[in-house]
């Protein structure tokens, strides 16, 4: 060497550093080539020609995934996937508000066990789905939630309709997010409908910009710059714009699998049933208690019953698992929870949360062993920190987990005079119950008449949907249903509004069965609209109306805490006439006519069976649970 080696030092330095400037600079490129779709339009060409749009690809996916109807309310972001799900087989049903479409999915998914599926314009039409969704969440029902918004370069410029969708859905939703290019439609979906069904069931959502919905032709129509700036930027411009159209569209028609990806549902451990065996063959007093949770797919729910009546352990139902037994089942108990609970020396919450609805634990007995079975952790042990403790608690599938113990427990069987003595107890408060039917209210029907008469006589198949505060809560202990999955309420939510979008979903799963929503006046306000989603889709229900022109849970007790009525008081509606109006059949019921109650409530099933749908306006007086006692 001519020069020593330390002279050759700086020059080295240089070397790394340009080398690294280098690659620094090719590395921003190539990210920059990536986002902007460059790389992968070297490969996947954009058919110019094609008349297809994404609205068709979204309907493929959802056919593959056996997806029965759509509710919606019409708007020009979506109509592209209203237009080809149609095509494709899949039933549209239009609704008057976009919460009652979000509230008929829900009542498909619980009814069906598979994904019910809204699809609402952007803006006002998804914000006037959020208490619906919040429901859906609440509800643990599987469900997809498909929005329309501004085109992909115009969201946050002020576009019409504009706003930020994503992080209004992302504290209701267990997936949200918003599609960039057509490609990504197919296994977006397919992600979505899996997580929504995975785990926990819950609501997702899908964002379609309107330019990923839309045919090329059309699309493109949109990208052209009338008077473009001028020089080296009007190129960049034309350039980018040009570029982002066809990454759009790069690849949108290449065949896809559109196939359903699996679906992930916790299950208890063969150590977890083996304790749980050990604990329920040894137990005097069990008592399990189910919620809506212990319905869900995969086991079905005839599977579920058969387990509970070979354990023949009494059984509490709430939510969805209401009808699980049938009408008169031996082993189901109706009244006096809080005593059987606190008597128990066994309790099994199979899906059962301790929230309000179990006095966030109280109600159990600190001497009763205690299983709790939830798919999600967090309601697992709700509460677990102040008022009770588990003695077992099993992350995993309630309805499986019921099975397995039955299976176990092959040829044990709980002690009849258990069961039998909790069953005494609840022939006692019923028979109170109906003969408080027949005390003489001061003003108009005694509503608990009322009820107790379309319990009589509603068909076998009937589905109940409960929507309301005070009648409904009546209702709830004097209705009975007579089968699985034929009662549909709100949930842990307690959201009023649910009647006519329930209702919706669920004739149009028992197109043959009768179904009956018991509203509130208070509540039926919310949907009273959708008797004109009933005619025009053929969906003729039956809605019996508790009308005492009153908020009168509120009331009840605003009145004597506070010294006012100022807003629970309401009218004596002529709601009857207002169904008429919408092409239904309404009827009055006051004292003046009370010996036709049973002959209305016939008629209002034939013309039910002859495709009107119904409305029963009854005036009655105030009802009042306490405890499961009534009082008028």
């Amino acid at each position: 060497d001519l020069l020593p080696h330390s002279s050759m030092e700086p020059f080295g330095v240089v070397g790394i550093v340009l080398g690294s400037f280098t690659s620094l600079v090719l590395g921003g490129l190539l990210f920059a080539a990536y986002k902007l779709g460059i790389l992968y339009q070297l490969f996947h060409k954009t058919d110019t020609k094609s008349s297809k749009h994404g609205g068709d690809i979204v309907a493929e996916v959802l056919h593959a995934h056996g997806v029965k109807y759509i509710f919606t309310l019409v708007g020009g972001h979506i109509s592209p996937i209203l237009v080809a799900c149609e095509k494709m087989g899949i039933r549209i049903v239009d609704t008057r508000h976009e919460a009652t479409a979000v509230f008929a999915a829900d009542a498909v998914a619980r009814l069906s066990g598979t994904v019910g599926v809204a699809a609402v314009t952007a803006g006002p039409g998804l914000t006037n789905t959020v208490t619906a969704v919040k429901n859906a969440q609440m509800a643990e029902s599987p469900l997809l939630l498909i929005g329309g918004a501004a085109g992909t370069l115009l969201q946050g410029r002020g576009a019409l309709q504009d706003i930020d969708q994503m992080s209004l859905f992302k504290p209701l939703c267990k997936f949200c997010t918003s599609i960039r290019t057509v490609r990504e439609i197919v296994p977006t979906v397919k992600k979505a409908l899996a997580i929504a069904q995975s785990g926990t069931p819950g609501p997702v959502f899908i964002e379609f910009p309107i330019d990923t919905l839309y045919p090329f032709h059309l699309v493109s129509k949109e990208f052209v710059v009338k008077n473009p700036p001028k020089g080296l930027m009007g190129r960049i411009v034309s350039w980018y714009l040009h570029n982002h159209l066809m990454n759009l569209f790069a690849g949108a028609w290449e065949p896809r699998d559109m196939s359903p990806l699996p679906v992930h549902i916790p299950q208890a451990t063969d150590n977890q049933i083996q304790k749980c065996l050990e604990l329920v063959s040894r137990a005097k007093k069990p008592v399990i208690v189910l919620g809506s949770q212990a319905t869900l797919p995969p086991t079905p729910v005839d599977n579920i019953r058969k387990a509970l009546e070979d354990l023949g352990i009494p059984c509490f139902l709430g939510g969805m698992c209401r009808g699980l037994l049938g009408k008169d089942s031996p082993i189901h108990i109706r009244q006096n929870r809080r005593d059987a609970l606190k008597e128990a020396d066994v309790v099994v919450l199979a899906g059962t949360v301790c929230d309000f609805r179990l006095s966030y634990g109280r109600t159990l007995s600190r001497r009763s062993k205690i299983i709790a079975v939830n798919r999600d952790k967090t309601q697992l042990l709700k509460n677990s920190d102040m008022f009770w403790k588990p003695t077992i608690a099993i992350q995993g599938d309630a309805g499986s987990f019921l099975v397995r113990l039955s299976e176990g427990l092959k040829g044990h069987r709980c002690p009849e005079e258990w069961p039998q003595s909790l069953k005494a107890g609840d022939a006692t408060k019923e028979a109170a119950n109906k003969a408080k039917a027949e005390e003489k209210t001061e003003y108009h029907l005694n509503p608990l008449k009322a009820l107790h008469c379309v319990d009589e006589l509603m068909a076998e198949d009937s589905v109940i949907v409960a929507d309301g505060g005070d009648f409904v809560g009546s209702a709830a202990y004097i209705m009975k249903p007579r089968g699985p999955l034929c009662w549909l309420d709100p949930g842990a939510f307690g959201t009023l509004g649910v009647g006519g979008g329930f209702a919706l979903g669920a004739k149009l799963c028992r197109p043959e069965s009768e179904v009956w929503i018991v509203y509130g006046d208070g509540s039926l306000g919310y949907s009273i609209a959708e008797f004109d989603t009933f005619t025009r889709h053929k969906t003729p229900v039956i809605a019996l109306v508790g009308n005492d022109a009153c908020w009168s849970q509120i009331s009840r007790e605003q009145v004597p805490m506070l010294g006012s009525n100022v807003a629970c008081g309401l009218a004596y509606t002529d709601y009857h006439i207002v169904a008429d109006g919408y092409g239904g059949k309404g009827y009055l019921i006051g004292s003046e006519n009370e010996e036709k109650l049973n002959d209305i409530v016939r008629q209002a099933q034939r013309d039910a069976r002859e495709g009107k749908a119904a409305l029963i306006n009854v005036l009655i007086g105030k009802t009042n649970f306490r405890d499961g006692s009534i009082s008028i």
